[in-house]
């Protein structure tokens, strides 16, 4: 009875942190460290960085969604989910978040003097993100920051030092959520303004908004496609590069409908596969090409 109600709570954190999207931050994490290891890397490292990506990004989603709590309330949309329901309770997630957190910390510390320095960095990225949305419609670019921690902090762990090609691979992270952040956001359009939130959809409309994203992943399209000039890859990189702009693109064409459905497959399912897409391509390179 006790295992089976402490699963029970896993599989709600679970559901209540998306924890599938992980996805998100941890192959561009470990592309990361692959370029720079020229596909050699020090399997303890590789542990600890992806350890750090784990950690980071689900304790970003756990504190958001327990600061979050009374707008996810008052949202239609968003009433249904664990904690405004009641059906995860609040000191449940908090436990996990600060787990997480002690994960973050304890692989920070095992890398490297630098990555572990950069920890207060990295705590005000996460814990800033979810306040952001109540001061500035910039929310979506801290978002993207936040997660392009894991790819530069892949990058710190294994060298131990700034260089300046790092920020290729990171800006383009940051463009690319940015960009698929302003798509969700544009079911909120209605429920932002009423509540005074910031965001792109809820300043500058349904229209702007489209716009704005789109240059975002412009942006992002050319940092992934620039990767070669900074990493030697070649061919298969540049196929999957290809294919995450196609996904880019198609983005935008499956979220004009407007529906719920349509602009979750494109914020969601296709970002879940692009950065897979990528991570193939960079390991082919290297390993089979």
């Amino acid at each position: 009875m006790v295992f089976s109600g402490l699963l029970r709570q896993a599989r709600l954190v679970g559901d209540a942190v998306m924890i599938r999207h992980t996805l998100f931050s941890l192959p561009f994490a470990v592309a990361a460290v692959l370029l720079e290891t020229n596909g050699r890397p020090p399997a303890v490292k590789l542990l600890w960085i992806c350890l750090a990506a784990i950690g980071g990004r689900n304790a970003a989603n756990a504190i958001n969604r327990i600061v979050d709590k009374n707008i996810d309330g008052r949202n239609p949309r968003t009433a249904d989910r664990h904690l405004p329901s009641g059906t995860l309770g609040t000191a449940v997630l908090w436990i996990f978040a600060l787990a997480m957190l002690v994960l973050l910390v304890v692989s920070a510390f095992m890398l490297n003097p630098l990555c572990a320095a950069l920890l207060p960095v990295a705590g005000f990225m996460v814990f800033g993100y979810s306040y952001t949305k109540r001061f500035t419609w910039l929310c979506h670019w801290w978002l993207g920051a936040t997660c392009a921690i894991a790819t530069m902090g892949a990058f710190l762990g294994i060298s131990g030092r700034f260089e300046l090609r790092y920020f290729v691979l990171s800006g383009a992270v940051t463009l690319w959520v940015a960009g698929f952040d302003v798509i969700y956001a544009l079911q909120d359009i209605e429920f932002d303004r009423r509540e005074g939130l910031k965001s792109i959809p809820a300043r500058f409309g349904a229209g702007g908004a489209r716009i704005i994203a789109a240059l975002s992943h412009a942006g992002a399209a050319l940092g992934f496609v620039l990767v070669p000039v900074f990493w030697p890859m070649g061919p298969a990189y540049l196929v999957g590069a290809g294919i995450a702009v196609v996904m880019l693109a198609a983005e935008h064409i499956i979220s004009r409908t407007g529906t719920e459905r349509h602009i979750r497959i494109a914020a969601y399912g296709i970002n879940e596969i692009l950065p897979l897409v990528l991570l193939a391509g960079v390991a082919i390179d290297l390993y089979l090409v």
